[in-house]
């Protein structure tokens, strides 16, 4: 899942990314609204956490009232430090879908992005399951058929987007815009060799379950029973 940070203050913003990609989130960050706004248009991303006010000529309301208006519906979650009523509402109003007042604890910023995360039409939930495979977003365990696969981060967030998007073609654009964060040096090559990374602790030691994880040549990976 791809999470995009826009904050003026530089340490809080760099704290809030570290703390999301330690939690297998790739994250892009920038600190200026018109840099955000940018960004937000032009990239595909899972959720905003976006500072209210911030330099440029538009700031994060601003930002949520354009989006919103494009009729993009990603989830956004508000920092300021402004903790009035009135304030919160009119942040949630703009179509915000929630807020949080600085300072504020990052497990609690945690508990907030997997809440909203868990609002979109993929009816995204803490444990996935499809056919013997399971995968448990918040402990970060994968089992399959009852036994424990051992994956780095980026195999777990790889298995966690296929998991997400079951019997989907999806190609490696989308694996490269989706897992990866904007100032990764990543190539398609890559993709393929994380793929089979995870084909190979997934699919080959397990012969008595069907394979799930499929190439179709030309266009990208299925997911799923069938290829």
């Amino acid at each position: 899942m791809r999470i995009l940070v826009v904050e003026d203050e530089h340490k809080i913003a760099n704290a809030i990314a570290a703390g999301l990609r330690q939690h297998n989130y790739a994250v892009d960050v920038c600190f200026n609204g018109d840099d955000g706004l940018a960004m937000a248009t032009t990239e595909p991303y899972d959720l905003l956490i976006l500072d209210v006010m911030m330099p440029g000529s538009v700031d994060g309301i601003g930002i949520v009232r354009n989006l919103r208006e494009q009729s993009n519906h990603v989830p956004i979650l508000l920092l300021t430090a402004k903790d009035k009523v009135l304030d919160r509402a009119f942040g949630l109003n703009t179509g915000a879908d929630d807020y949080l007042v600085k300072p504020f604890a990052f497990v609690e910023l945690i508990a907030r992005v997997r809440a909203l995360m868990r609002r979109p039409k993929q009816a995204l939930e803490s444990v996935l399951r499809y056919a013997d495979v399971e995968l448990d977003t918040q402990n970060y365990i994968v089992t399959r058929a009852g036994l424990v696969i051992e994956l780095t981060q980026k195999e777990f967030s790889l298995l966690e987007y296929f998991m997400r998007h079951p019997d989907m073609v999806v190609s490696k654009e989308i694996l490269m815009q989706h897992v990866w964060n904007y100032d990764s040096d990543i190539l398609p090559n890559t993709v393929e060799v994380y793929v089979g990374y995870v084909r190979n602790k997934l699919d080959k030691p397990f012969k008595k379950s069907p394979a799930l994880l499929h190439t179709k040549r030309g266009f990208g990976y299925i997911f799923g029973e069938k290829d």
